[in-house]
């Protein structure tokens, strides 16, 4: 008999409905009554996707409305002390996105992945109590809509070592506390059937492991494996390999582990030890983060390989990791290429494929029926489609990228500087903004009717001209000194630049979630990168045209680029990487003889692409900066290049943010302090810096006083001079009634500020 499993599935809806009612919730349009209504619906249709896919070993507690860290810290108890007046849905919420009065908790990367989590604050003069309600409800839920779900939980260790310290010191100084109460939650969970399948996600298991961690992985799990014996306990882990763990839970309890095979194929290195535990192994081989269809015989000779050390009675079939990572379906895909949309499986479809390969690989080919027969040639003529298509290759990219020969701009940062602060002459404490504002329902409608020939191209440019006026009057207005302009005609910041690329693929309706009800829609990449034509010039060019002030033009960086697509398995990221680059280079070129005298180049992703090894870090270094310096390598010496960074830890990679040359930086501190501005100063980081002085991923309106206090901190840091100052991030996702009032706060802090300087 076959076995098979998933991970965890997408939660935002077919349709995105998880984020339309949220959205309808937070503007007070609807009572939390319909999100719950909504919610139920959502998990009973993912649940029904799975069963008649015929997936045996399906979640509950996958699904959040926010995300399953928040969800995590509000289980333990672990509430700010800010948040301690709130309850319910406004606690939840208001822990998440912050209030008036309270800001929200910082927020940053899943991993190496696009998927942002709420960072637990812990203190050890905090209390934690248990409150297992929602885990106990949707059990129940799926027991009543008539299945027998595995139940998701993080784990302790990840769930600590992702989690900050308030009061100072190391998170796993509160073990002693958080432990106790994974012990309660799992008796808890032990009294709601005779027999229960627990999945314990440890995903921080694939990073290098200090000695601390590694102390505790065998008595946390002997622990909680001998809580109950109807308590079977799958420990589970992806993104990477994790050997390290795994030679530590072999001599555990539990019933299984959980490896990520496609992202962690040094995983087949703990086949022996695991071989010799008894231990039934979860063997992730259909890839849960990128849209691919899978190829069942490269995949059946994993699981063979994997067969000669695991008795076939041990093994599962699974999804390399969560399904969240993908897209819903491709039912949905009406307008897309049909070659290419054969090329390609979302999470729907990869249901199948585990249920297919999972047959395949326990009882063969024979055991197929006529429909599943289809299936598996249909499979094997679209991989042999995509090898040999001819729309995959372009001799004339792949002969001038292997014919560079030179990265560099021209000219040391300080000849640079020095040129660019006479010609351009903006004060100390510069002001501008990150470069999207907000997408009103109007310019979307106009994009959106645009595409669909509901408007001609005469009445939509017209449109995004109407709205690029306002954006630079509003901003003339408010004081702003280099000025953006707006970013209207962008659906994405990736997806924008790839629909003018030669070798990339859109969908209609590939949303993935970001966080909370923010989704995006990666483009995917299939082919050899060219840029027929310049992409921002005149849209820049025209905003440049309304004002007398610098006008930034606006690019993504191709390490982002690559980052935040779905990118082709047939070729190495890094040389992928290096075709985008080269076309970015000739846009900077277009931009600056069209008279645009500065230039950012978003590399906002960039930390999110670093290997969770230390061991494969320096190669992605290597070519990563290498690709941002060929992007920016035709800039001339007056031409400033800006680039911005998102949620970055900086002090193990700033070596690597001085090589990539950029002339100014600006960064996201706001939810996390200066502890990151910090280590510009350690290390005499002499570019200049624009750390974000308000969060804009929460809809309040941060006062004058309180951003004269930032920019005050930020001047304990660096100097002036160095200094620029903006919000953290780019304005697309807020209303205009938030940003009017943060930006005009922003200006005047720093009117205040400069006074004072004087």
């Amino acid at each position: 008999m076959s076995k098979n499993y998933v991970i965890g599935f997408p939660r935002i809806g077919e349709q995105r409905e998880l984020k339309r009612v949220l959205e309808k919730y937070w503007a007070k349009e609807v009572a939390f009554s319909e999100v719950e209504c909504v919610a139920l619906e959502l998990k009973e249709r993912h649940w029904e996707y799975q069963s008649d896919a015929g997936i045996d070993c399906i979640s509950c507690n996958d699904f959040s409305l926010y995300d399953n860290m928040l969800d995590t810290s509000v289980m333990l108890g672990a509430i700010p002390a800010r948040f301690k007046g709130l309850k319910n849905e406004e606690l939840y919420f208001g822990m998440a996105r912050g209030d008036s009065e309270r800001v929200a908790m910082e927020m940053t990367k899943w991993f190496n992945t696009n998927y942002h989590y709420i960072v637990p604050e812990l203190s050890l003069e905090d209390s934690y109590l248990l409150d297992a309600s929602k885990i106990v409800k949707e059990y129940k839920e799926a027991k009543a809509f008539g299945i027998k779900p595995k139940i998701n939980i993080i784990g302790p260790l990840t769930y600590l070592g992702l989690s900050k310290r308030v009061d100072g010191g190391d998170s796993y100084a509160l073990y002693g506390k958080i432990m106790p109460l994974y012990v309660e939650l799992l008796e808890t969970i032990s009294r709601l059937d005779e027999t229960l399948l627990v999945q314990i996600d440890e995903p921080i298991f694939v990073k290098d492991l200090d000695t601390k961690l590694l102390s505790l992985i065998k008595p946390t799990y002997d622990t909680l494996a001998n809580v109950a014996q109807n308590i079977e306990i799958v420990v589970s882990s992806y993104f990477e390999h994790a050997k390290e763990a795994t030679a530590i839970l072999v001599h555990t309890p539990i019933f299984a582990i959980g490896l990520d095979f496609l992202y962690g194929e040094e995983n087949l290195d703990s086949l022996e030890i695991l071989a010799q535990s008894g231990k039934t192994v979860v063997a992730g081989v259909v890839d849960g983060r990128n849209i691919w269809k899978n190829n069942f015989d490269t995949t059946l000779a994993l699981l063979e390989k994997i067969a000669l050390k695991i008795p076939v009675e041990r093994l599962y079939v699974s999804s390399s990791c969560s399904l969240l990572h993908t897209p819903f379906s491709l039912k949905y895909e009406e307008k897309m290429d049909a070659q290419l949309k054969n090329w390609l499986s979302y999470a729907v479809e990869k249901l199948d494929e585990i249920s297919l390969i999972s047959q395949l690989f326990f009882e063969g080919e024979k055991s197929l029926n006529s429909f599943e027969l289809e299936l598996l040639h249909a499979n094997r003529d679209a991989n042999i489609s995509r090898k040999t298509a001819a729309r995959i290759h372009n001799k004339s990219v792949q002969a001038r990228v292997s014919a560079l020969d030179t990265f560099e701009r021209k000219g040391s940062f300080d000849a640079r500087i020095k040129i660019q602060r006479e010609l351009l002459a903006y004060e100390d404490l510069a002001t501008t903004s990150i470069g999207s504002f907000p997408q009103t329902a109007q310019i979307r409608k106009a994009r959106a009717d645009y595409k669909t020939g509901a408007m001609t191209k005469e009445a939509y440019e017209q449109e995004m001209r109407n709205y690029i006026d306002a954006c630079v009057a509003f901003q003339e207005e408010c004081g702003l000194e280099v000025l953006v302009h707006g970013e209207p005609e962008r659906n994405d910041m990736v997806e924008y630049f790839g629909e003018q690329l030669s070798g990339y693929g859109f969908s209609q309706n590939g949303w993935v979630q970001s966080y909370g009800s923010r989704c995006v829609k990666p483009p995917f990449i299939y082919g050899d990168i060219s840029r027929p034509k310049s992409m921002t010039v005149e849209w820049i060019s025209y905003a440049q045209s309304k004002t007398e002030k610098i006008m930034k033009g606006m690019l993504t960086g191709p390490v982002t680029i690559l980052n935040w697509s779905f990118v082709r398995d047939d070729m190495p990221r890094s040389e992928v990487s290096k075709q985008i680059a080269v076309a970015l280079s000739d846009e900077v070129d277009d931009l600056q003889n069209a008279g645009i005298k500065m230039i950012q180049v978003d590399e906002a992703a960039f930390k999110e692409g670093y290997p969770l090894r230390k061991t494969k870090i320096a190669r992605y270094e290597n070519w990563a900066v290498r690709d941002f310096k060929i992007s920016v390598s035709s800039a001339k010496k007056e031409t400033q290049i800006h680039t911005h960074m998102c949620y970055s830890e900086f002090n193990d990679i700033i070596k690597t943010i001085e090589a990539m040359g950029a002339d100014v930086i600006s960064i996201e501190t706001a939810r996390s302090g200066n502890e990151l501005l910090k280590i510009f100063k350690k290390v005499g980081y002499k570019q200049e810096v624009g750390p974000g002085v308000y969060d804009i991923h929460s809809p309040r309106v941060p006062s004058v006083q309180e951003m004269v206090h930032q920019i005050e901190l930020l001047l304990e840091v660096l100097p002036k001079e160095q200094l620029w100052i903006n919000p953290d991030c780019g304005l697309k996702t807020r209303k205009w009634e938030e940003v009017k009032p943060s930006l005009k706060n922003m200006v005047e802090a720093v009117k205040i500020v400069r006074e004072k300087l004087k």
